[in-house]
C-alpha cells in the first residue's frame, strides 16, 4: 500500500502498481526518494491538524544511498509561525548528534506542490526511532523502580547534555516524546518546539519592558504549554534551558508514581506535587532531588546538565547512607557509643567516640539528614569541645560546594560560624552568599566581621569591593580594590576590576597603566583576556583604534568574552571594517552576558537596526 501526500485528496490510498495518486495524480514518489507507507497519525481534514505524520521507504540520496524506513513529517499549511516551527526543527535535527535523537539531514527537508493543488507542503525527513513511547509503556507496564528510575534518568540527562551543549533546549519533555527503545535505551523525539539558546537570549535583550507573555522589542519569545510538564517561566513565554529539567521532573514524579499528573493533589501553600506517598519505593534523597528539578523559579533547580549528571553520580551512595541511618541496628549502635562515651570512654578513648560521632554526622548530611546531623555533632561537641573545628570545616567545605546554590551555601558557612565563630573565611564567604542574595546588611555585616578576625585579607576586601560594584557604589569599590592591592602581588582581580572602573570614571591612561602592570603579574588566561579587553576599551575610548582592535583581538582568542567582541566590533566598524564588525556584533547579541556595560552595547545596535542610532564615523 502506498499513500497520497496530497492532504486535499479524497482517496489517498493506493495500490503497490500504481505511479502517481488514482484520485488526485499526484506522484507517489516523492522528491524521487521517498514512498509513503502508512500514516503514523490518523489522516483527517480537521483544520487544526497541522501535520500528516507517515512511515516511509527512503531509497535515500547520492550522499547517503541507503534504503531504509524512515518517519516523514508534512506540514501542510502555510503559517509563517508553523513553517517557523518545522524549520527549526529541521536545523535541530541537523545539528545535534546523539544515537538517541533522530537523526536528519540537510538533504531531508524540502518543499513538494502536489498535483493541481495550491498547497506548497514542507516535508521534514528523519531516522525511525524504534519501540514504544513512555506514556503508552506505562498504560500496561505502570510505576518504575528507584534503579530503574535512576538508569533512566541518567540516560535522559545525557541526551540533554548534548541538546544543552548544542545551544538548544527542547521545550516538550514528557512520557509521549520519550522512546523506550528495543535495546533498553531511552530516546527523546520530537524537537517540533525545540529553541535555540541565542534566539531565546537576543529576544530577552531585544524585550526589556515586554510584556507578562514574554514579547517586547523586535523579537517574540514563543509560548510552548503543555499543561502539568511545563514551568510557569515558559507559559509565560520566557522558557530558559533549567525549563527542560522541571518538565523533566514532572515526568519522573509520573514515571515513579505510575499516575497522571492530574490525578496528584498539590501543596496548597506551595503549589507543589504532593507525590511521595504514593511511590514508597524513592528513597528521601532521590526525592529531594526529583523535587528540586520541578523547584518553582528556574534559579532554584540544577543550572546545567553537567551539574545534574554530577550529582547522580552520588545519589547512590547517598540513598544507602540514608537507609543505614535509619535502620534499627544504627540507631542502636548510635546510642550505644553515645552511652560509651559519656560513662568515660570504658572501651573506647574519648577523641575516637568523638571522630566517630562527627563522622556519622557527616554521613546523615550528606544524606540530607540535618536533623539527625545536628544531634550527632552536638554530642561529640559535649564529649570533646574541640571538636568544634572538625565541625565546622566540614561545613565550609559544604558550603564551598554548594555555591551554585546560594541559600544552600549560606546554610552552610552559618553552621560553619556557629561551631567556630573565630573562622574569618566564612564570615567572608557568608558575605558573599548574602550579596548574591541581595541581602546587604547582612553581606556588609559579615564582611566587617571578617576584616575584625584577618585584617590583611585581600580576597574579604575583593569581596566587599565587587559587592559595591554590583550596586553601582563605584567610589566605594574603588577604595576597597585598592587595599586589595596593597595587600598582596596575587589581588589581580583587584587591579583588572579597579582598571574598569577607572574607564567607567574616564580616566583612560591610569586604566591602562593598571591594566598593562596586571598583565605582567599573571598567568591566568581568563584575566589576560579580562585585562587586554580593559586595554581594548580605553584605547577606544581614547580613539586609537587600531591598537585597541589588536588588544581586544587579543582578549577574545585567549577567552571568549561576551564585552570584548561587543569592543571589538566598535573598533572595526570605527576602523571601516563593516564586514567584520556586523558578525562580531552578532557574537555580542547573542552571546551570554549579564554586565551592564554589554547590555548597553546591545542597546545601542538594536537601536541602530530600528534606524535610532547613527554609527560613529571612521577615523
Amino acid at each position: 500500500m502506498r499513500y497520497c501526500i496530497n492532504p486535499l485528496c479524497n482517496q489517498r490510498q493506493n495500490t503497490d502498481a500504481v505511479e502517481s495518486c488514482l484520485a488526485c495524480g499526484t506522484s507517489l514518489l516523492i522528491n524521487n526518494r521517498i514512498r509513503l507507507i502508512k500514516p503514523l497519525k490518523a489522516l483527517t481534514d480537521n483544520p487544526y491538524n497541522y501535520f500528516d505524520v507517515f512511515e516511509v521507504d527512503d531509497a535515500g540520496t547520492q550522499w547517503s544511498p541507503v534504503r531504509k524506513q524512515r518517519v516523514m513529517k508534512i506540514l501542510k499549511w502555510n503559517s509563517p509561525k508553523l513553517v517557523e516551527l518545522i524549520e527549526r526543527e529541521s536545523l535541530t535535527l541537523q545539528l545535534i548528534r546523539h544515537p538517541n535523537i533522530p537523526r536528519s539531514t540537510l538533504d531531508d527537508f524540502f518543499t513538494f506542490v502536489p498535483n493541481n493543488s495550491p498547497l506548497e507542503l514542507r516535508c521534514l525527513v528523519m531516522d525511525k526511532i524504534e519501540g514504544q513511547d513512555l506514556e503508552q509503556w506505562m498504560e500496561s507496564s505502570g510505576s518504575i523502580s528507584q534503579v530503574l528510575a535512576l538508569e533512566w534518568l541518567k540516560q535522559l540527562v545525557d541526551i540533554l547534555h548534548v541538546v544543552h551543549r548544542s545551544n538548544f533546549f527542547h521545550r516538550d519533555i514528557k512520557p509521549s516524546n520519550i522512546v523506550l527503545q528495543p535495546n533498553s535505551q531511552l530516546a527523546l523525539i520530537d524537537f517540533g518546539v525545540a529553541r535555540q539558546v541565542s534566539n531565546t537570549y537576543l529576544a530577552k535583550v531585544s524585550g526589556s519592558g515586554g510584556t507578562s507573555t514574554g514579547r517586547g522589542g523586535r523579537y517574540e519569545i514563543t509560548s510552548v504549554v503543555t499543561p502539568r510538564y511545563t514551568p510557569i517561566e515558559q507559559i509565560e513565554g520566557q522558557a530558559v534551558p533549567q525549563s527542560d529539567f522541571f518538565a523533566l521532573g514532572r515526568t519522573f514524579v509520573q514515571l515513579v508514581t505510575g499516575l497522571q499528573l492530574m490525578d496528584l493533589p498539590k501543596d496548597k501553600q506551595t503549589g507543589r506535587l504532593t507525590w511521595r506517598d504514593k511511590a514508597p519505593q524513592i528513597d528521601k534523597p532521590f526525592a529531594d532531588f526529583i523535587d528540586e528539578l520541578m523547584a518553582p523559579l528556574p534559579g532554584q533547580r540544577p543550572q546545567t546538565t553537567e551539574v545534574i549528571l554530577q550529582r547522580l553520580e552520588k545519589l547512590p551512595q547517598q540513598i544507602k547512607n540514608y537507609r543505614l541511618a535509619n535502620s534499627k541496628v544504627f540507631k542502636y549502635s548510635k546510642y550505644t557509643l553515645m552511652f560509651l562515651g559519656l560513662v568515660g570512654g570504658i572501651f573506647l578513648s574519648i577523641p575516637l567516640v568523638a571522630n566517630f560521632l562527627i563522622a556519622q554526622g557527616q554521613k546523615l548530611e550528606i544524606a540530607n539528614n540535618s536533623q539527625g546531623a545536628q544531634e550527632f555533632f552536638n554530642w561529640a561537641l559535649k564529649i570533646s569541645p574541640q571538636s568544634n573545628r572538625i565541625i565546622s570545616s566540614f561545613y565550609f567545605e559544604r558550603g564551598a560546594r554548594s555555591a551554585n546554590t546560594i541559600k544552600l551555601a549560606k546554610k552552610y558557612y552559618e553552621l560553619a560560624i556557629k561551631y567556630n565563630h573565630l573562622d574569618a573565611d566564612a564570615y567572608s564567604n557568608l558575605a558573599y552568599m548574602c550579596q548574591q542574595l541581595n541581602q546587604d546588611d547582612c553581606a556588609i555585616k559579615n564582611y566587617e566581621k571578617s576584616f575584625k578576625l584577618k585584617p590583611d585579607s585581600w580576597e574579604a576586601r575583593y569581596g566587599l569591593a565587587l559587592f559595591y560594584d554590583d550596586r553601582g557604589m563605584y567610589d566605594l569599590a574603588q577604595k576597597q580594590y585598592q587595599l586589595a592591592i596593597k595587600m598582596s602581588r596575587e589581588a589581580i582581580p583587584a587591579i583588572n576590576n579597579l582598571s574598569r572602573l577607572k574607564i567607567l570614571d574616564g580616566k583612560y591612561n591610569v586604566a591602562i597603566a593598571l591594566a598593562q602592570s596586571g598583565l605582567k603579574k599573571t598567568e591566568n588566561i581568563k584575566l589576560q583576556s579580562s585585562l587586554y579587553k580593559n586595554l581594548g576599551w580605553a584605547k577606544l575610548e581614547l580613539k586609537r583604534y587600531a591598537e585597541a582592535k589588536a588588544d581586544l583581538e587579543k582578549s577574545t582568542k585567549l577567552d571568549a568574552r561576551t564585552d570584548a567582541h561587543c569592543l571589538l566590533a566598535q573598533a572595526q566598524e570605527a576602523l571601516g571594517e563593516i564586514n567584520d564588525a556586523r558578525l562580531t556584533w552578532e557574537i555580542c547579541l547573542i552571546a551570554e552576558s549579564n554586565q551592564r556595560e554589554v547590555q548597553e552595547w546591545r542597546l545601542q545596535v538594536l537601536k541602530r537596526l530600528l534606524g535610532d542610532y547613527v554609527p560613529p564615523s571612521s577615523p
